[in-house]
């Protein structure tokens, strides 16, 4: 049975600006900052973790951490898992993915793992990162999920062609990642969630629209809609429409306000005018048409939200506070500031 949207948009809007480009939804991809701030808001690729709650004592979860490499050895990857101390349920727990998982273990603190320990089944939380002590892989991340060859623009103006490993990934996760996961942790397969922000979230779409009851929940956070010149709003999507066959899945759509406006760029940088060419295939609104659609499909829950005034980069923490909310019940720390604040907004 199709259920209706639920959508959650600011109480007020600018009106939207249109320049000589179209503005993906999402997609600025680290090109957006709050004017003000837009020193702090520059890439910096050398960026490192630091110390975060998986090199400390928890009160309330043990972390551990494996490695996994491809089958032809080119690749790896660093899963780190935190276990709720709290006894598991016969089903096992609930499990929270997220990818840029280095990144995403900066936004977790002690008071945090309290709050998700408290609830009455905690979930187990899964870091699917790199092994480095970068934050932001930006090489490896456009190579593992983009379903599709692309075009990444780089900051001399050029772009570099790539991606397209999103299926091997995929392959990655259900061969190898999971059957190491459940030696450490039994897992619920009916609660199984995966979060991803910018072309992450392009790769949590293209897991809903490719592998059926791989996770139950499915949270894009400012989804690169734009990637491979739109090419997931296409035949991707009609494929998954056609054949869905009423199958059940939730699907969160997360957007900052500010990514759907042209604000404050410098149209001379000719890396802003590169990126503003490959992101012409994905309109403004195309993450809350994208949802609307997708809420149409029998068998899916799907809710798209809006936050006032954000822009890519701040969206990182925001999408996942928020589908950390809409999935275990926490309260929503979506307006708190990032514990990697000043950080360079995510590709």
């Amino acid at each position: 049975m199709t259920r209706p949207m639920q959508t959650c948009r600011p109480r007020s809007r600018r009106p939207l600006r249109l320049a000589t480009f179209a503005i993906a939804a999402g997609l600025l991809c680290g090109l957006q900052g709050v004017p003000s701030t837009a020193a702090a808001q520059q890439r910096d690729p050398t960026r490192t973790i630091g110390e975060t709650v998986a090199d400390r004592v928890s009160t309330d979860y043990r972390f551990e951490r494996f490695d996994i490499a491809s089958p032809d050895g080119q690749r790896s990857w660093r899963v780190h898992v935190a276990v709720p101390k709290a006894p598991a349920p016969a089903a096992g727990y609930p499990a929270f993915w997220m990818l840029d998982g280095n990144a995403a273990l900066i936004e977790f603190d002690e008071a945090l793992l309290a709050e998700l320990a408290a609830r009455p089944v905690p979930h187990a939380l899964v870091f699917v990162g790199y092994p480095s002590a970068l934050r932001i892989d930006s090489e490896a991340r456009t190579r593992d999920y983009t379903p599709f060859a692309g075009e990444r623009p780089q900051r001399d103006g050029t772009t570099v062609s790539g991606g397209g490993g999103a299926d091997a990934l995929l392959e990655v996760i259900e061969r190898q990642i999971r059957p190491e996961l459940e030696q450490r942790v039994t897992t619920d397969p009916t609660q199984q969630t995966l979060w991803g922000h910018s072309l992450a979230g392009l790769f949590a779409l293209h897991t809903l629209y490719t592998r059926t009851g791989a996770f139950d929940t499915y949270a894009a956070g400012s989804p690169s809609l734009w990637w491979g010149d739109g090419a997931l709003l296409g035949a991707p999507e009609q494929r998954f429409v056609a054949n869905n066959a009423g199958r059940p899945a939730r699907v969160l759509i997360g957007l900052g306000e500010g990514e759907r406006q042209v604000a404050h760029r410098d149209l001379s940088d000719p890396r802003v005018q590169v990126h503003l060419r490959r992101i012409e295939a994905a309109p403004p609104d195309s993450a809350e048409k994208l949802a609307q659609r997708l809420s149409a499909v029998d068998g899916l829950q799907v809710s798209y939200r809006e936050f006032p005034r954000l822009t890519h980069g701040p969206m990182f923490r925001a999408s996942l506070m928020w589908a950390l909310h809409m999935v275990t019940g926490i309260a929503d720390h979506s307006d708190t500031p990032s514990r990697a604040e000043g950080v360079e907004p995510v590709r």
